[in-house]
């Protein structure tokens, strides 16, 4: 069952929290400054595929992303930018993984933005280095929910509402000027100051 396209004034955004056993996502209709739930959850590869079996994984990614926009017809999505952690290997498999939902997002046709965690947790808390306790509490308060919705949900959720008060900006900056490398101030290897 899927449900009718928003009306065209209304813009309904998918934010993805890429993980490989969990990716998280959310969706919420902006009518102009007011944000609305419209719903959340995870997408787990854990059950049903070996955990050795990182091409299974990633189409569960795949299907479950265009699953997603197949029943909610967001009109843009964003995604959390994933950086180096500790371990290189998780790292890639994580990258895999974000690069899965990426697929999906495009190959269904939706625009992509790409929002670090630092910049989400600016945007809904107040401060980059805030934990998912705080992220949890105020996506509940900014989106009147009834209840705490789940960390990777959350952050999900948190990636749309970002993108929903930065994405507007964003296109104007994008369409007023051409962004461009600075030719000022290169040094060896490409570096700039």
């Amino acid at each position: 069952m899927s449900l009718a396209p928003p009306p065209p004034a209304l813009r309904r955004i998918l934010g993805i929290d890429p993980g490989l056993a969990c990716t998280g996502f959310g969706v919420v209709e902006q009518d102009g400054k007011r944000l609305h739930y419209v719903a959340s959850g995870t997408i787990r590869t854990t059950s049903g595929v070996a955990q050795g079996d990182l091409p299974g994984r990633l189409k569960i990614i795949f299907d479950g992303v265009r699953e997603v926009i197949a029943r909610y017809q967001p009109t843009e999505s964003a995604c959390e930018i994933v950086f180096v952690n500790v371990n290189p290997q998780s790292t890639l498999m994580l990258g895999q993984a974000r690069g899965a939902a990426l697929t999906s997002l495009v190959a269904s046709g939706l625009t992509v933005q790409e929002y670090t965690a630092t910049q989400m947790k600016k945007s809904v808390v107040g401060h980059g280095l805030a934990g998912k306790p705080q992220i949890q509490a105020m996506v509940q308060r900014l989106l009147n929910l009834p209840s705490l919705p789940g960390p990777d949900a959350a952050d999900a959720l948190g990636i749309a509402i970002t993108h929903a008060h930065a994405g507007g900006s964003f296109a104007a900056l994008a369409q007023a000027t051409t962004l461009s490398r600075k030719t000022h101030g290169v040094f060896k290897r490409g570096r700039t100051y």
